[in-house]
């Protein structure tokens, strides 16, 4: 292990030695028999820019003392950044105009701040996505995919570092243990598991680029019936939304612990009995917007799910197909918010879809008119449907 003098220390956390003797004196920095690790050197930094955010002495020390700094340590898992580039000097290297390079950069959810001192890394990646621009990939389709790897992987990330604090760094100080103790068990099971993140992820990544190009094929040929061919962008889907009908007064009555859970047992249910092309695009609260390709199993699903769900309170399902604007793995237009207002309008255990869910829909199902309804936002009456299952 590297032997650090606290002048070093001091250097290489931007601090006068003098400032750096305060510090430990005060009782900010846990130094152990006056010997500097890389782990102490991290903790120096927060406690470093902590200060430079206005943060009191005291402040600082209390939050040291029951190990909240601990994280600091984590430092130390991530190799220090080389190189030093700015954005006309990346742009040189990779081969795109720096426009581009910016675009990309913030794409990707980066700051424009950052964009003056890009690493050795950082350029790495902007070399790859060129590559990728290079190889003749379309730039629109390249933009959408690195803004859509950027949202997917900050989620990946925060959920990470929360669960993290919330599963390990948490019960470790309720537990009393020392602040250097929890430091060093955090460091150790990181050291462990993070390293295991990339080869799961990357295998997750691949069965699922597997099964999106089997369900895109399929969905391809299918969507070719109508012979009506869609805009460069847009793709004709069925667009579900589900959610619980009374879910704010389940909240109040039983508080929001125990709601989340009966939200996360809904979104579970959900997950685990779609039918193959169909997926969850994404979950607001306790509502769940679902888009499949086949139109016709995805409406066979809901009223499925409607018979075997058992728990209160119950779902609510809108269904309606058409043609949608895919964008950054999302999808946009008046189909989708055709498609939550029917939602929006059904009642609790009832599968309400449009006219051009009936019209894919199998015989063993049945469809009650419920007449035309005029839903915010739209200026025309929709024609609206009960679906269930039909009589034998």
């Amino acid at each position: 292990m590297e032997r650090l003098t606290q002048k070093e220390v001091a250097r290489r956390i931007a601090v006068s030695e003098a400032t750096l003797r305060r510090w430990v004196r005060e009782g900010l920095i846990p130094v152990r028999n006056g010997t500097w690790t890389p782990a102490t050197v991290a903790h120096a930094r927060v406690v470093a820019r902590l200060r430079e955010r206005g943060h009191t002495v005291e402040q600082i020390r209390r939050a040291s003392q029951t190990g909240r700094l601990a994280y600091g340590y984590m430092d130390t898992l991530f190799p220090p950044d080389t190189g030093s580039h700015d954005l006309e000097e990346a742009a040189r290297e990779v081969g795109l105009e720096p426009a581009l390079v910016a675009r990309i950069w913030t794409s990707a959810g980066f700051s424009m701040e950052a964009l003056s001192r890009l690493s050795d890394a950082d350029v790495d990646m902007l070399r790859n996505v060129a590559a990728a621009l290079n190889a003749g990939f379309p730039l629109v389709a390249v933009l959408q995919l690195v803004r859509v790897y950027g949202h997917a992987l900050a989620q990946i990330a925060d959920a990470e570092v929360k669960l993290f604090h919330l599963y390990v760094h948490e019960p470790l100080i309720r537990d009393g243990v020392p602040v250097l103790q929890i430091a060093e068990e955090m460091e150790g099971l990181a050291r462990e598991v993070m390293p295991l993140a990339s080869p799961i992820i990357d295998h997750i990544h691949r069965r699922s680029v597997q099964h999106f190009v089997e369900q895109d094929v399929v969905g391809h040929l299918e969507g070719e019936a109508d012979d009506v061919p869609a805009e460069l962008g847009r793709l004709r889907v069925a667009v579900v939304f589900a959610d619980l009908a009374g879910y704010t007064r389940l909240t109040e009555e039983v508080g929001e612990e125990e709601a989340l859970d009966v939200v996360e047992r809904f979104v579970e249910a959900v997950q685990n009995t779609l039918p193959e092309g169909a997926r969850i695009v994404k979950t607001i609260g306790d509502e769940v917007m679902v888009v499949a390709n086949d139109t016709s199993a995805i409406v066979d699903w809901a009223v499925g799910f409607q018979e075997l769900y058992g728990e209160r309170p119950l779902p609510r399902i809108g269904i309606h197909q058409g043609l949608v604007l895919y964008r950054d793995g999302d999808y946009y237009g008046s189909a989708v918010n055709l498609a939550a207002r029917v939602g929006a309008r059904a009642a609790g255990g009832e599968v309400l879809v449009t006219r051009p869910v009936v019209e894919f829909a199998g015989r063993h199902l049945e469809f009650t008119r419920v007449g035309e309804v005029r839903l915010k936002g739209f200026a025309h009456a929709t024609e609206l449907f009960l679906a269930h299952a039909a009589d034998d």
